[in-house]
């Protein structure tokens, strides 16, 4: 048998003489941990209609880049017994195209798209497996863990945002008898090609130097794409400029322009107006000299902004200005006093301390909403006319805080903009100055900041003046400050300056006002649909609500409402079947594993009174698997327990049973 080569990354996962690579026996390992059973059917569970397109709008930006190269791909491939696929980071498939015979054939092992390829739900596949690999896979015949797939071949390569994180992956199947070697490459260039748009449209606005080692290879999917801001600061850089400078990502974040071309931002940009040279020549810190050209547009990214590309969508930038009219309700300390005892208990303090320039700082587990809180104190005080900002200490690099907060001034450096900028402390000048995750600040900038708080002046960037500075202060952490104090990790009299008045938000699973938080989360939600039905949730769910430890908080709360809102059926009631699997995962960690509807709850026993645990069990699992004709993920949202769950204690397989041979 020949050998096989698969390219991932700059690295060759190697299949020799039939024997499967590494990552190949790890994923075939994992599917074993899993609970699947290689002959048994797989799970068809598929998202569709309004489920579906909420997915695909959460990764809208994703499926806006890849389309058009998908289209391009399949003519290249066109009429081959193949079929392009676009999953999200969670292997659930967005899009696909190819050869209508072949997706006849793909249809029935449901490779198509509201499925869902993860390694957990189809075992070792090249979508699952590439996306627990981070990096490029292709998976032929029986290397499938699933014997239902194994006459397919898949080519994937998993799509990397500008910053590193998967956010897709871009797969190639075909029938396992026409695989051609070429198919992986095609993939590749493709898949490249979708990261360089990404690229381009998150750092629109930047100083950017494309160069690669062979002029010729200028403007081609080859070059290296380096972003920096106008004094020279890293930003971000494509995988051949990875490649080509020979760092990481994360390595490159400690760099500057200067460190790695051996220039500076102004000599660059002279260079460049000058015009005398159709590119430039640039050193590398290795040695190697490069071609180059360079691109530079005026910019905000420059004062450290930072459009993350996540789910599909440009998040919201790192630092925000917001002025809010104080009749938004959901900006209100009586909005947030809901009835649970220890919220209304922090509401009490915090209005005692209102307009009195007393230091707030919130602390809480990640998602109990310090942030709503800091809007809410900002729109009940004299301030609420004034700017609202608030400042991620942990999502800015930390080569960019500085000019985030301080600002600097008109000619600090080459190509700074025109008047300089504002920080954000300026920003707030008159108003409320919220700085979330104080406690990932880093230490140098912590003095700075005590100095301004202390003196309530700032010196930006570059200026021998200070300004005077009229803000409230609220802070806010999950972290124990106090910890870090005593590993020198956060500044004692920092803390003693911001620590005026210290209150904590208990945890969602802590409180006792679940209903009716959930009650108004869902009155907001019934506002955006189109039939205005009123969104409730059954008792039952209700009952799993109230036992769910609630580990992300309200962050995971609202993301749930919101899914399961778009799930509904038109009578607008969120029922078990409209929850996602991962609820019925933290139920099981948190101990509620015996979790059946009430209609299993109340039956009568199917087996004799001695029957074993095991017995009983396994009839269960049995009759639910049947009533939802073999569907795995409908029959665990059912019994309340997750997909391995049911894998594990399923009975025997009959040996004709789901194989869904295609």
């Amino acid at each position: 048998m020949r050998d096989d080569v698969h390219m991932a990354a700059g690295q060759a996962v190697l299949v020799s003489n039939g024997w499967p690579a590494p990552a190949i026996q790890k994923a075939h390992e994992r599917s074993e941990t899993f609970g699947l059973r290689a002959k048994a059917r797989p799970d068809y569970d598929v998202l569709s209609g309004a489920g579906l397109e909420l997915k695909r709008e959460q990764n809208r930006v994703l499926c806006m880049h890849a389309t058009p190269v998908m289209e391009t791909l399949h003519e290249q491939i066109v009429n081959t017994q193949s079929m392009i696929v676009l999953t999200n980071a969670e292997g659930l498939i967005l899009h696909s195209i190819g050869d209508d015979d072949f997706l006849q054939r793909a249809e029935k092992v449901a490779l198509r798209p509201g499925a869902n390829w993860a390694e957990d739900r189809q075992g070792t596949n090249a979508i699952g497996t590439a996306l627990a690999e981070r990096c490029a896979m292709v998976v032929h015949g029986d290397q499938h863990y699933l014997a239902a797939n194994r006459f397919l071949t898949c080519s994937s390569v998993p799509i990397f945002d500008p910053y590193g994180d998967v956010i897709g992956v871009l797969d190639v199947t075909g029938d396992h008898r026409s695989y051609h070697q070429h198919t992986m490459a095609l993939a590749r260039m493709s898949v490249q090609m979708i990261e360089n748009h990404l690229f381009a449209t998150t750092f629109q606005e930047t100083l950017q130097v494309s160069f690669h080692g062979r002029p010729e290879f200028l403007g081609t999917l080859m070059e290296g794409i380096a972003a920096f801001t106008c004094d020279g600061r890293f930003l971000s850089a494509n995988r051949s400029a990875q490649f080509q400078l020979g760092l990481s990502l994360a390595a490159l974040r400690a760099h500057t322009l200067s460190s790695l071309f051996q220039t500076t931002s102004a000599q660059l940009i002279d260079r460049m107006r000058a015009g005398l040279e159709s590119h430039l020549m640039l050193n590398l810190a290795s040695g190697a000299v490069v071609c180059a050209r360079v691109q530079f547009r005026r910019a905000t990214l420059a004062e450290g902004a930072r459009p993350v590309v996540v789910h599909g969508a440009a998040s919201q930038p790192a630092a925000r200005a917001v002025a809010q009219p104080p009749s938004m309700g959901l900006s209100r300390l009586g909005y947030l006093d809901t009835g649970d005892p220890q919220v209304a208990l922090v509401i009490a303090k915090v209005r005692k301390v209102i307009g009195k320039d007393i230091p707030i700082l919130v602390t809480g587990e990640t998602g109990t909403g310090k942030e709503l809180l800091a809007q809410a104190i900002h729109n009940d005080s004299p301030r609420r006319d004034q700017p609202f900002v608030a400042v991620n200490c942990a999502s800015i690099p930390e080569t960019l805080i500085e000019s985030e907060l301080f600002g600097y001034e008109e000619g600090a450096f080459t190509g700074a903009r025109r008047k300089g900028a504002a920080g954000k402390l300026l920003q707030a000048n008159g108003g409320t100055l919220f700085l979330d995750e104080i406690g990932d600040m880093p230490y140098p900038l912590q003095v700075r900041l005590l100095r301004v708080l202390q003196e309530r002046m700032v010196n930006p960037l570059g200026s021998t003046k200070t300004i005077p500075v009229d803000i409230a202060i609220i802070c806010a952490t999950h972290r124990d400050l106090r910890e870090m104090i005593a590993q020198n990790r956060f500044r004692e009299d920092l803390y003693y300056r911001l620590n005026g008045l210290v209150v904590r938000l208990p945890p969602l699973r802590d409180r006792t006002d679940l209903a009716v938080v959930i009650q108004k989360l869902l009155h907001r939600e019934s506002h955006g649909r189109a039939d205005r039905q009123p969104l409730s949730v059954a008792a039952d769910v209700m009952a799993l609500f109230e036992r769910c430890a609630w580990p992300g908080n309200f962050r995971q709360l609202g993301n749930l409402l919101r899914t399961a809102a778009a799930m509904v059926d038109d009578d607008g009631q969120i029922r078990r079947e409209h929850l996602p699997d991962d609820f019925f995962d933290d139920l099981r960690c948190c101990g509620q594993t015996q979790v059946l509807p009430p209609a299993l709850a109340h039956a009568e026993p199917l087996v004799p009174e001695d029957a074993r645990l095991e017995d009983v069990t396994a009839s269960t699992i049995a009759a639910t698997l049947a009533r939802h004709g073999g569907n795995v993920s409908a029959a665990a949202r059912a019994l309340g327990v997750s997909r391995n769950t049911i894998y594990r204690k399923m009975p025997a397989a009959d040996p004709g049973r789901g194989s869904g041979d295609a």
